[in-house]
């Protein structure tokens, strides 16, 4: 199997790390004295996923997500947006761990396939993780959108990423994300082969079909016989 491919690509939050939104909120409002409730998360994911559509569909820039997230807290806290914003990159790369399997899976492929990160996440965070896990030695490229200026599932950033790979052949290019919206349909508008990491055992969306389907990073293993 593993022969099939030239080049895996990933994305980053929960493909291969944890990523834990609240618990990383909840660091970030301790240094303002703030009990971070459930609730209060409750309240910041109804305006930070519409956001997220946003910025995917390239109606707004990384700049402004980050800072639209944060305007109603920057304002209650008499602080700007951006410090906000930045605390939580710095909380969120802090208590970053890699997601089972995802260890395993990138030393059996190491030296036998070429790898890169294509994320819709944000530089500061992206290169304190690769940094703080050991993960930056894994991987041949690292496209990350706020850079390139285009988001998953944007034909660009794909087209983007394939250019500095040197174009290989699409067709021994393979996807691998959690999110069917971003990574999946990104990866099958770009014409690579797909794998959907589908650990919570989601519906897959009408009209949106991967190569494969996996519920962990180890059944990926296996199916690539790494």
């Amino acid at each position: 199997m593993l022969k099939d491919w030239d080049w895996i690509l990933f994305d980053a939050d929960d493909t291969l790390f944890h990523f834990d939104a609240f618990a990383g909120l909840q660091r970030l409002f301790q240094d303002y004295d703030v009990q971070f409730s459930t609730a209060d998360y409750d309240d910041y994911q109804a305006i930070n996923k519409p956001l997220w559509v946003d910025y995917q569909n390239g109606v707004i820039s990384a700049l402004q997500l980050q800072h639209q997230r944060f305007q109603g807290w920057a304002d209650k806290l008499s602080v700007e947006p951006g410090e906000l914003n930045s605390g939580f990159l710095t909380a969120m790369a802090e208590i970053c761990v890699p997601l089972e399997g995802a260890v395993n899976l990138l030393n059996g492929l190491k030296g036998r396939v070429k790898m890169g990160i294509i994320t819709n996440g944000f530089t500061a965070l992206q290169q304190a993780r690769l940094q703080r896990t050991g993960f930056l030695e894994y991987f041949d490229l690292l496209v990350i959108s706020e850079q390139v200026g285009y988001a998953k599932p944007h034909a660009a950033i794909f087209d983007y990423a394939l250019a500095q790979m040197g174009n290989p052949s699409r067709e021994r290019v393979m996807m691998v994300g959690d999110n069917p919206d971003s990574d999946i349909l990104g990866g099958i508008n770009a014409g690579l082969a797909t794998c959907w990491l589908n650990a919570d055992n989601r519906v897959k969306p009408e009209g949106i079909d991967p190569d494969w389907q996996v519920s962990s990073l180890k059944q990926l293993a296996e199916l690539l016989q790494v």
